[in-house]
């Protein structure tokens, strides 16, 4: 039996676990009037992630909404989903905007966040809109200013080489987020949502730290 994190779903895997879907790597999303829509643009899935713009409730849908003369949605790139994080007037999802691959770890590239971007998903009032546009610029600077955020999508950064090591084959099997500590995971309260609704493809557990990338050669 794995260790089990506390809040998380026990972290049981089957003896012949086979491995889990990778991490979306590229995402193109689309601002609709009542619901913003992640279309994974790196082949690795068809369906979509629907995140309502009023209550934050999310689902999986098949293809875009329709887009009438009058549907002139905002479009953009992003790198991850941050997570979701709910406030007294609503919720907003915080995704990764720009990131710079500094090295790599076991092979895997590791990235450093320089971008964040907060999507709001309120009913507002006018009033309450004003206290929300601070609450969610507030929270978007002290998110940019959080120094040290770094990912991968393939390897467990939470973890020393060795720890892998020992967990072995079956362990790492499991999806990414299930493999990490924690107590390292910058985001791991604003996964919550995702991982309720088993979004495991979006599942992109962030670090805060620092990183040294050498290249050492032996004779």
């Amino acid at each position: 039996m794995l260790n089990n994190t506390p809040g998380y779903p026990a972290m049981d895997a089957p003896k012949d676990a086979s491995p889990s879907p990778k991490l979306h790597t590229r995402l193109r999303v689309w601002e609709f009037a009542d619901r913003y829509v992640f279309e994974p643009v790196d082949g690795l899935a068809d369906l979509f992630l629907s995140v309502s713009r009023t209550n934050g409730s999310m689902n999986l849908v098949q293809e875009l909404p329709p887009r009438g003369p009058s549907a002139n949605p905002k479009v953009r790139i992003v790198f991850g989903v941050v997570g979701v994080l709910k406030l007294a007037v609503g919720s907003c999802c915080l995704v990764i905007t720009d990131r710079d691959c500094v090295g790599s770890y076991m092979g895997h590239a590791v990235f450093k966040v320089t971008g964040l971007k907060v999507l709001p998903c309120t009913t507002a009032s006018s009033a309450e809109q004003k206290k929300m546009e601070s609450e969610f610029s507030d929270l978007l600077d002290a998110a940019e200013r959080s120094i040290g955020l770094y990912f991968s999508y393939e390897a467990n950064l939470t973890l020393t080489l060795q720890r892998v090591y020992d967990l072995g084959d079956t362990f790492k099997a499991l999806p990414l987020w299930r493999q990490a500590e924690r107590r390292f995971m910058w985001n791991g309260y604003l996964l919550e949502p995702l991982i309720e609704n088993k979004l495991d493809q979006y599942l992109l557990p962030v670090i805060q730290g620092s990183i040294l990338c050498s290249l050492i050669y032996s004779n």
